[in-house]
């Protein structure tokens, strides 16, 4: 193959990165009321450039874990974790790949069909370096907090017991200052809640503790 058979997808992927526009915050979270951006507004932007510059992408599931979690409220949770890889191709054959990990949440079937989601729109979004702020988890739509994993077997306080006491601190000083879940993933830089680390969570209770109260504000 010649050097020009070999930088063809290179070539394609900047004609994309030309081509494609601003992707905004058009989806709203169910539960906490923010904006996020959704994997279909993505996709729905990058498909005319990746049919312009003739690029097509094939994902491979590389690793897969999965576990039961619970809600504050009792709920069983499944949560899986997919390690993707996307490989995009030109019409010569020539490809790049995109290795990136999915996290989802779901109390139904569609658990491995969220991380999926997730890890592609990463994938996109770095590969193209599409314009964008603050990226958000697809999942966001559909929030679960307050979760641990389900401990089968023993009586042991599971050991997720002291987050989830952090959690619900931070959630009253939350509804103290008038704050939304929203503003603490955009600070810390997370997909969402339950992927703050203990050491996030004390960091923003003591920070909440400083504001004054939402009628005082």
């Amino acid at each position: 193959m010649g050097e020009s058979g070999r930088n063809m997808i290179y070539s394609a992927i900047c004609g994309v990165m030309e081509d494609i526009g601003v992707v905004g915050k058009n989806d709203t979270n169910k539960q906490q009321g923010f904006k996020y951006r959704g994997i279909d507004s993505v996709m729905n932007a990058l498909n005319p450039a990746m049919i312009k510059h003739k690029i097509f992408c094939v994902p491979e599931v590389l690793e897969q874990t999965r576990e039961e979690r619970t809600t504050a409220k009792g709920a069983t949770l499944i949560y899986s974790v997919c390690k993707m890889r996307y490989r995009f191709y030109a019409t010569d054959g020539s490809s790049v790949d995109a290795v990136v990990v999915g996290e989802g949440m779901d109390s139904g079937d569609k658990a491995t069909n969220k991380a999926m989601s997730v890890a592609f729109k990463y994938a996109c979004f770095q590969t193209f370096c599409i314009p964008t702020e603050d990226l958000m988890d697809d999942p966001d739509a559909d929030s679960h907090e307050n979760t641990k994993k389900v401990d089968k077997g023993t009586s042991q306080p599971n050991i997720d017991d002291e987050r989830n006491r952090l959690l619900e601190e931070l959630k009253g000083e939350l509804v103290r200052t008038g704050y939304g879940w929203g503003a603490v993933t955009k600070t810390y830089k997370v997909d969402s809640i339950d992927n703050l680390t203990k050491l996030q969570i004390k960091d923003c209770i003591a920070k909440m503790k400083k504001q004054p109260d939402k009628a005082a504000s």
